[in-house]
């Protein structure tokens, strides 16, 4: 399957996994980019030396492309845009933050780069400062995301009428329907994360991928919006956020509330009571914990399969 995303990256199908934190370690990154997708090693729960250490196993353990995700408000973002440079990183998709920081930084060293927006606003500005290509990211998607509250079915084509570059689609994904049903909208590649999360080589918690795989409609939802407003998983940490949140909780009583380190407790230790767990709606569909290698098979098969179902 061929795409300006494969092109791009060069990669064989146009499959992008998240850099999503306590879950995107180096083993995740090279597995995905063994089964012909792009891994992304998710830099956003590392500290700088970690970072490090998972760009050299991973580029061990593959010698296909990948990437590092970099969100940009990080307090470590110009340590890892040092490590990214020293390490020769080939591909950058950031996050969380204006697109102009580090692009042109990072295009004039060579590296392919690729922001994450979650608005219309988002994408011009992308286009604006020369990143190589735009991921349209729904509200349907675990994790931080934007207050529009935009669902991918919106955002994707909408940016898609107003961009030329190459556009990934994220959020809500984790099929090759889903897949199918993002290229017919514009884009021409997918960002996927939760289905990535319930996969062999995830480093978060073994508890979290079962609750993925065990979860429902309507178990997670959007909170924290006077913060950075996150999808979560309900649980009793859940329960006391939508408390503060009722009584109208201040910006520092909600700060208080979250901590730190709770995402550590949550995704990666597996604190189901009080850990801050997140992961998208797209939960739902997901029954099984598989190696990414055949996640990623099973999505292109039924992407083709589904294609030749329409009239």
């Amino acid at each position: 399957m061929k795409t300006r995303i494969t092109e791009l990256f060069n990669i064989e199908h146009p499959v992008v996994a998240g850099g999503m934190i306590w879950c995107s370690g180096w083993r995740l990154a090279a597995a995905v980019s063994e089964g012909g997708g792009l891994g992304l090693i998710g830099s956003g729960s590392m500290e700088p030396e970690i970072l490090r250490e998972h760009i050299v196993k991973c580029r061990q353990a593959t010698d296909k492309p990948f990437g590092v995700n970099l969100p940009i408000f990080s307090r470590h973002s110009e340590a890892f845009v040092e490590i990214i440079l020293a390490e020769r990183v080939k591909i950058v998709f950031t996050s969380g933050g204006n697109p102009e920081r580090f692009t042109k930084l990072l295009k004039k060293r060579g590296i392919i780069v690729a922001h994450v927006v979650a608005n219309r606003k988002g994408a011009l500005k992308c286009v604006e400062v020369g990143v190589d290509a735009v991921v349209a990211e729904g509200f349907e998607a675990g994790g931080h995301n934007g207050r529009e509250e935009t669902t991918t079915m919106a955002l994707v084509p909408d940016i898609r009428n107003r961009i030329d570059i190459p556009l990934v689609a994220a959020g809500g994904i984790a099929t090759g329907r889903g897949m199918l049903a993002a290229m017919a909208l514009g884009a021409e590649g997918v960002q996927i994360g939760t289905r990535f999360a319930a996969s062999e080589e995830a480093s978060c918690s073994e508890a979290i991928k079962k609750t993925i795989i065990f979860s429902k409609d309507g178990d997670t939802d959007f909170v924290l919006k006077k913060l950075s407003p996150v999808r979560l998983w309900k649980n009793e940490f859940y329960q006391r956020v939508k408390e503060y949140e009722t009584r109208n909780a201040s910006e520092e009583e909600l700060l208080d509330l979250v901590g730190f380190g709770r995402t550590k407790k949550g995704i990666f230790e597996g604190d189901l009571i009080e850990g801050e767990i997140e992961f998208g709606q797209i939960a739902s569909v997901i029954k099984d914990v598989k190696p990414a290698a055949e996640i990623i098979k099973e999505i292109v098969a039924e992407y083709e399969q589904m294609k030749q179902k329409l009239p």
